[in-house]
């Protein structure tokens, strides 16, 4: 049983200082938050009381099996991203609620938002009206689509922005199977929120610099598309293009963990002294070295697919810790392939502390992922449990004068 490690009592972040109004929810913008809030930000989050039904607050709440006895509203996914913040409940269509919120307003240095523009207009709630209220605040608005494009407005979730982005044309392009396929991941939601919090930090250096405020817009299909075509670009770089779309290494039907004798491997030879190195090893070292399709780097690249399909007949010849024996000194790539029931066994994640267990007060043991990026001077540090449902309503008025949410 792991260690129940204990809250930080104060943010030590290099965001410290900073504070949040936090009106986003399900995974994108909420995911963005909580790096922003576990780099030291006070992330408020602002939730909407419901019909009182139990169908309040942030949908994420809902979703998943919780232990017996725990209160509703507290789900897995909801606690893998809502740490670090409080959370008060507005009724933002109530005069009261409006009220409480310009107040809220007035005490923030950042408003991030992810629900549709329109709907914030009929809120009162657009970046004039928030200007209105607090002209230097940076407001950051999480868009499904750019506000320039026919597709301003419209509704936007994973799957959707996988389908409109040609994310989900890539396993096409790499099996052979002709029917677009979504990644069984929220890619979109998690690189759209980590483009969110870029943005955000981005804005306060801006506003550190020039004391100005500013709208700031993060359209998921533009991030995710921006993303993928790194490499998925390719020959279209050009133009007129030179060839085709998609990077060849990474499309390869044979770009796979590759059977062992009693497990996979992640291996990837890249210098040409490594594929030498391997194929020694895997006793074919001779052959391939006088094969001219892989005499060097530029005739390897055009035949990926038979070099990739070497690797994995060479990889069955061998159990995977003989693999790691071998390849390990001489510095070629290579991991084991974790399934997901592997992590918890990890010894690099154990050892690095990339799983903290903590006791929540209403919800028991429950696990955390440590905050990934390390600051020598201003670490990120986890001091709060995910919220239960307006949680810090009256401590969140009561700093900002006022008892009506």
């Amino acid at each position: 049983m792991a260690t129940t490690r204990t809250l930080a009592d104060k943010p030590t972040g290099p965001l410290s200082g900073i504070r949040i109004l936090d009106l986003t929810s399900v995974v994108n913008g909420a995911y963005g938050t909580q790096i922003l809030a576990d780099q030291g930000a006070d992330v408020i989050k602002v939730e909407d009381p419901g019909s009182g039904r139990g169908d309040g607050g942030d949908i994420m709440r809902w979703a998943g099996h919780l232990p017996e006895g725990a209160p509703r509203g507290m789900g897995p996914i909801f606690l893998t991203i809502n740490r670090n913040k409080r959370s008060i409940l507005i009724n933002m269509k109530s005069e009261p609620g409006k009220k409480a919120l310009a107040r809220l307003i007035r005490s923030c240095d950042v408003l991030t938002t992810s629900v549709r523009y329109d709907g914030m207009t009929r809120l009162g709630l657009s970046y004039e009206d928030v200007a209105a209220i607090k002209p230097d605040i940076i407001y950051v608005h999480a868009a499904g689509y750019g506000s320039d494009g026919p597709y301003a407005g419209e509704p936007a979730y994973d799957d959707l922005i996988q389908s409109a982005s040609g994310m989900a044309d890539i396993l096409p392009r790499t099996d052979g199977n002709p029917i677009p396929r979504i990644l069984p991941t929220l890619v979109a939601d998690k690189v759209s929120g980590l483009f969110f919090s870029q943005a955000v930090t981005a804005a306060l250096l801006h506003k550190a610099r020039t004391g100005e405020g500013q709208f700031v817009e993060v359209p998921m299909l533009e991030c995710v598309t921006s993303f993928l075509l790194v490499e998925h670009l390719y020959d279209h770089t050009f133009q007129p293009p030179t060839g085709q779309w998609g990077y060849q290494r990474v499309i390869n039907p044979n770009r796979k963990p590759f059977a062992t004798k009693d497990g996979y491997i992640g291996l990837l030879p890249y210098t040409d002294k490594q594929w030498d190195q391997f194929f020694d090893a895997a006793g074919v070292g001779e052959a391939v070295k006088t094969d001219p399709r892989f005499a060097d780097y530029a005739t390897r690249a055009k035949h990926t697919v038979e070099l990739y399909g070497m690797i994995e007949t060479a990889a069955a010849t061998k159990t995977t810790q003989e693999w790691l024996d071998i390849l390990k000194p001489l510095s070629i790539p290579v991991v084991k392939t974790n399934t997901l029931d592997d992590l918890d066994h990890d010894p690099h994640l154990n050892a690095v502390g990339f799983f903290e267990t903590y006791d929540h007060p209403q919800v028991g043991a429950y696990r955390q992922i440590k905050p990934p990026v390390k600051f020598s001077k201003s670490p990120s540090n986890i001091r709060r449990h995910p919220p239960m449902l307006g949680e810090h309503t009256d401590e969140i008025l009561a700093e900002i004068g006022g008892d009506e949410g």
